[in-house]
């Protein structure tokens, strides 16, 4: 297992051959990677959590629980880590299924080390986007909780393309203080125009 600073992504993988766990952690380890091996899909479940960020190597044949088992525990639990099967055998039938339950890719051994390389830097910055996404919108339904009931239909209405006054004559409000209410909901959700607002209240809802 190699040290990097604890803040870095993780490169899990998990593969029932020592010898592949090892090539593999070299090859990562000497271009910067920080490299957690597991020999089994259950140690890997066992231990995994999902605010570790990083991607996973998964060998799609091993003993026990195989790959795609370990895929669809993961996505059981909610979790998108994403991934890459590797496998010693081409096999459309399980390719395809890999793909359909979420894989970004599907190798098959042996494989060049800087195809390899190209696809976990690609898997890292999709699982670093889709972490600023989740906390993004997180953060939105923090603030819509901030809101008043009026508030949220006034925001509701604002960002379904309504005009002040057609808000107004809705809610039985004066237009003045549905421009009151729009202030403050601009403010508490931290939006600045209103591209911006219909975009947090589509993060906002269910």
């Amino acid at each position: 297992m190699s040290s990097v600073h604890s803040s870095a992504p993780t490169v899990f993988v998990v593969d029932d051959d020592e010898a592949m766990r090892d090539a593999l952690s070299q090859l990562l380890d000497s271009s910067g990677l920080k490299v957690e091996c597991h020999a089994d899909g259950t140690s890997f479940l066992s231990e995994y959590r999902e605010d570790r960020p990083g991607c996973l190597l998964l060998d799609i044949a091993m003993p026990g629980i195989s790959g795609l088992d370990v895929q669809s525990e993961l996505r059981a639990r909610g979790h998108r880590i994403p991934i890459i099967f590797l496998t010693g055998h081409g096999d459309i039938p399980m390719a395809v299924k890999a793909t359909r339950g979420g894989a970004l890719d599907f190798l098959e051994k042996p494989f060049r080390p800087d195809h390899l390389l190209d696809r976990v830097r690609q898997c890292l910055l999709a699982d670093r986007e889709n972490r600023e996404a989740d906390d993004k919108a997180q953060s939105a339904r923090e603030r819509y909780k901030r809101l008043t009931a009026r508030e949220r239909e006034v925001m509701t209405l604002v960002a379904s393309g309504f005009t002040n006054k057609e808000i107004a004559q809705k809610l039985g409000l004066s237009p003045r203080t549905v421009e009151v209410h729009r202030t403050h909901v601009m403010h508490k959700m931290g939006a600045s125009n209103l591209a911006e607002l219909v975009g947090v209240a589509a993060l906002c809802s269910p």
